[in-house]
């Protein structure tokens, strides 16, 4: 057998060099690059074996161990799925950051493969510098705190070990029903350490994304549900895009005269102006979906985990004979809730469900209540941001975006208001053009996200939408972006504080508190200066107040050669109507009268929640 000595380092990066994709019939590393802040637990070995392969493996050095992770997210999803980021850290702090990071991957079914340092297996030396000592289980480390938000988890104690871990590591990140992050925790000795490997595993190997066919049975279940409605509806999810299913979606839509509508994850699968497109649906979704979704009799979820912000928490459907049948790669998410479950690939499965249900078509008043609806909804946009606010709202600043940025733009966002707003008001005009992390919904993804984003997306605008708590939360990545040229739009809607949160602690009775700005504990009541900021990281930067001015100011950041931030200062109460309701753990006891009411309205609304497992 032929062997080569290495260390365990220099082997990981081997293997991962040699693993292999498919993109657009291409052939492309399935590992695009590495993200890496370097520390004692990974600079002297895993850089070492880093530094050689910078031209077919790159190194990215981030600022924030979360943020970069984010931005390898972001970047896998922009991708959609098809490859993967690595991103490295030492032992401590900064692997520990990386675990909002792994959760993040994990709620969204995203791949990201984590290699932290960790402890010397020898124990020789303990406590070591950053080691988490865990008085009863002397092997316990930081790493041990990512098994539950990872969907593989492995600490090398041995350097033949990975000779059976890298390959499980990987089938898992591009298995699409068991999608998320791997974790590799290696041990600075062990890293160090050299073993005579096989050169056989080494041999470059191509990965392709598995297709599961349905079993014929639950075809025949779902289509016998499907072909005795009379009011269907699709929502369609992120899952639509991983599977490339958008063309059989829309074709099975269109021949079956079925109402469409989308989750967050699931946007710009139908455009905005789609005949069968009824809206995005839920909590941050349109009037128009949500009373599609009440009337619903069968209700045919592709490709979604069905959050409660998707199904108002299980609230949204106001038939209580509706029949949900969930078409869904993964088992765990298609058997939710009593569903007519297909387990299968989403593309496949439509083509199986529509032979199965031939001719069949939804009766055209239906489709026709669909477009009325959407109408309205579009009607009360319009009307809504063409109204006078000072400061302007979330939905006029997007729809000035609508207006005059390209129809390709990748808009990005995560958490707080903005999410919601972009969801509700941003129309679609090109396909697989938005993310807004609602999974976790982790603030300061926006900004690491972006980065990410452009780097997948190298010839597209990525337009990312933060909030000024988001923004103060995690920013340095617009140095990230500007040092390694990967330019980005950065709209920063600047409402002083936490607003969407304060709006929920109003509307549950609550009393303004410790959100917004002026509400907080202060001696000092100021607002930060994000346009020096945003410049002092070498962003071109500028402040506008009205619309018009922002609509210039987008012009400009089209034209500039590197990121741009546009700070605007936005309402702090005035919101997009729409959406459902969603429950959220309103107290039984109070002394504020307004908070009993609140109890009283969730206990109604409770009561129209679909019961289910």
């Amino acid at each position: 057998m032929n062997t080569i000595r290495l260390t365990t380092a220099q082997a990981i990066v081997k293997y991962l060099i040699a693993q292999r994709t498919i993109i657009d019939g291409k052939e492309d590393p399935l590992f695009a690059g590495a993200f890496g802040i370097f520390g004692h637990g990974n600079v002297v070995s895993l850089a070492e074996a880093l530094y050689p392969v910078q031209d077919v493996l790159p190194t990215w050095r981030g600022h924030n161990e979360q943020s970069m992770a984010l931005a390898a997210v972001a970047f896998a999803k922009a991708k959609r799925r098809r490859q993967i980021m690595i991103a490295t850290s030492s032992v401590g702090p900064g692997s520990s950051n990386m675990i909002t990071a792994a959760a993040t991957a994990h709620a969204n079914r995203l791949p990201i493969l984590i290699i932290s340092g960790d402890t010397f297996q020898h124990r020789f030396v303990d406590p070591v510098l950053q080691q988490v000592e865990h008085f009863n289980s002397p092997s316990t480390t930081v790493s041990d705190a990512y098994r539950p938000v990872t969907r593989y988890w492995d600490r090398i104690t041995r350097p033949e070990q990975i000779i059976q871990s890298l390959p499980q590591a990987v089938a898992t990140m591009i298995d699409p029903a068991d999608c998320g992050p791997a974790y590799i925790g290696l041990p600075q000795d062990i890293a160090a350490e050299a073993y005579d490997y096989p050169t056989s595993f080494f041999t470059p190997r191509i990965h392709y994304i598995r297709r599961p066919i349905p079993d014929v049975r639950d075809v025949a279940k779902a289509a016998e549900a499907l072909a005795a409605a009379e009011k269907p509806l699709i929502i369609a999810g992120g899952g639509v895009h991983y599977s490339g299913a958008v063309a059989e979606l829309t074709a099975f839509a269109e021949k079956h005269g079925i109402p469409v509508t989308e989750t967050v994850a699931g946007k710009a699968t139908l455009l905005a102006d789609h005949p069968n497109f009824v809206g995005p649906i839920g909590v941050t979704g349109s009037s128009s979906a949500n009373v599609m979704a009440d009337e619903a009799d069968v209700v045919v979820a592709v490709g979604t985990r069905l959050q409660d912000f998707t199904t108002g928490s299980w609230s949204i459907f106001g038939n209580e004979e509706m029949t949900l049948v969930s078409v869904n790669v993964g088992r765990f998410d298609a058997t939710k809730h009593q569903a007519v479950s297909v387990i299968g690939d989403a593309k496949v499965t439509l083509e199986a469900l529509d032979e199965e249900i031939g001719d069949y078509r939804a009766p055209a008043t239906w489709m026709e209540k669909g477009v009325n609806e959407i109408a309205a909804w579009y009607g009360y946009l319009d009307e809504f941001t063409s109204g006078t606010f000072e400061p302007p709202t979330y939905a006029q600043v997007i729809r000035a975006v609508n207006e005059i940025g390209d129809s390709d733009d990748y808009q990005l966002s995560a958490a707080g208001g903005l999410p919601g707003e972009l969801n509700m008001g941003w129309l679609s005009r090109s396909i697989g053009s938005f993310d807004a992390e609602y999974g976790y919904s982790c603030m300061g993804y926006e900004i690491a996200g972006a980065w990410g984003a452009k780097m997948a997306l190298p010839d597209r605008d990525v337009v990312a939408w933060v909030g000024d708590g988001s923004y103060l939360m995690m920013n340095s990545d617009i140095y990230s972006t500007v040092m390694t040229g990967h330019k980005v739009i950065f709209i920063l809607c600047d409402n002083g504080g936490f607003a969407v949160i304060n709006r929920l602690q109003v509307n549950t009775g609550g009393e303004e508190f410790n959100n917004l700005l002026h509400t907080t504990r202060h001696e000092r009541m100021f607002r930060v200066d994000f346009v020096k900021h945003a410049e002092s990281m070498g962003a071109i930067a500028e402040k506008v107040t009205t619309i018009d001015e922002f609509k210039d100011a987008f012009a400009r950041a089209k034209a500039a050669d590197r990121s741009s931030v546009i700070v605007i200062d936005v309402a702090q109460y005035d919101w997009t109507e729409g959406g459902a309701w969603w429950e959220v753990g309103i107290p039984e006891v109070s002394d504020r009268s307004q908070v009993l009411v609140a109890r009283a309205e969730l206990e109604a609304e409770k009561k129209l929640q679909r019961r289910g497992v």
